[in-house]
């Protein structure tokens, strides 16, 4: 059967392109569209669509606010489209909070195909998704003041997922943190935004990591959104965040498997690698290069994944030491990273 799909957009020109693009999908069906959030009410009604198409910034009441009663009342995957500035940025960020399964930025000029290639996949894994409510989550316990840091450096990758996924790793980590580097695929503009919201609500700095940073304990360093890759350059307490040009690995830029590999070569033994919730399999095979190097590594089990992919590409190659819920994984990150070590979580 079809993935029924149900695009929302004020647009008429943004619901053509759309519908353009998934048009030569055999496995997708576009079966209606909508202007605005009142009349994707009725339409997800009568249509009953398997996922949405959901513009952020629409008349008579904005995508974030439909979003969030669509996700209390009738919970359904959603794909946000969003233009590439701050203010979309910020709102697709508290979208992806709310449980919108991914986002991927309208085109601003040039090939339209290529700027939505991603979304038929997108659509295909949100169509196969566990929809959840952000509001729904459990609260987290508050950060350990006890925390002494052994000087490991842990690198996170993370795809689809992964707003909600980091988010909940790092309102638990204390603020004397180990030193975290992290790849989350993102748009580019959205890595700042999303960086200074963790700054905001969690106890240590989260930067949006900039070519020759030095890594601190206390702080974490997420890869910026667009034509950079970043990977750890240095030895023992003198690393450094490289930021560099190069083409897409395995489809993506930053790549995890990048980072990783960077990690694997500079640090070795004394890192912790995590592959969190994600589509394909990015982070797989450098995960591996860092437990064959000696790192401890860690993947997020299926049950509490969005979206099983990523983790299950590193555990069926053999990177994974322990599957874990995505609740236990931080407190299994600092088992390992600490002078106290207290054994396996």
């Amino acid at each position: 059967m079809s993935i029924r799909v149900l695009i929302v957009d004020d647009s008429p020109t943004m619901r053509a392109m759309i519908a353009s693009v998934l048009k030569s999908e055999q496995d997708i069906e576009v079966v209606g569209s909508a202007c605005d959030p009142l009349e994707a009410r009725e339409a997800i009604k009568a249509l009953n669509p398997d996922v949405v198409t959901l513009d952020v910034e629409m008349p008579n009441m904005n995508g974030i606010e439909f979003l969030e009663r669509l996700m209390r009342l009738r919970p359904t995957p959603v794909i946000m489209i969003s233009t590439l500035t701050q203010e979309g940025a910020d709102a697709t960020l508290q979208a992806l909070e709310l449980g919108a399964f991914d986002c991927i930025g309208k085109p601003r000029d040039g090939d339209i195909r290529a700027a939505f290639r991603p979304l038929a996949d997108m659509i295909r894994a949100a169509a196969n998704s566990r929809v959840r409510s952000r509001a729904a989550a459990a609260p987290q316990a508050a950060p350990t003041s006890s925390f002494k840091p052994n000087r490991n450096l842990v690198a996170i990758g993370s795809s689809t997922g992964g707003v909600e996924a980091l988010q909940t790793v790092l309102q638990t980590y204390p603020a004397n943190c180990p030193p975290t580097v992290i790849t989350q695929h993102m748009p580019p503009v959205f890595t700042r935004n999303f960086a200074q919201r963790l700054d905001r609500t969690c106890a240590p700095t989260v930067h949006e990591a900039e070519d020759g940073m030095p890594i601190q304990i206390g702080h974490v360093y997420l890869a910026p959104g667009g034509d950079m890759h970043l990977k750890v350059e240095g030895s023992g307490s003198n690393l450094r965040c490289r930021l560099f040009e190069a083409a897409t690995v395995n489809g993506h830029r930053p790549s995890v498997d990048v980072l990783f590999d960077s990690v694997a070569a500079s640090v070795g033994a004394r890192s912790v690698g995590v592959i969190l919730t994600g589509m394909g399999r990015d982070g797989a095979a450098g995960l591996k290069r860092m437990r064959d190097a000696g790192a401890r590594t860690l993947g997020q089990d299926e049950t509490s994944c969005v979206v099983y992919g990523m983790p299950r590409a590193a555990h069926e190659l053999g990177a994974v030491e322990r599957q874990l819920p995505l609740s236990r994984i931080c407190s299994a990150v600092l088992d390992l990273c600490t002078d106290a070590m207290k054994g396996a979580a």
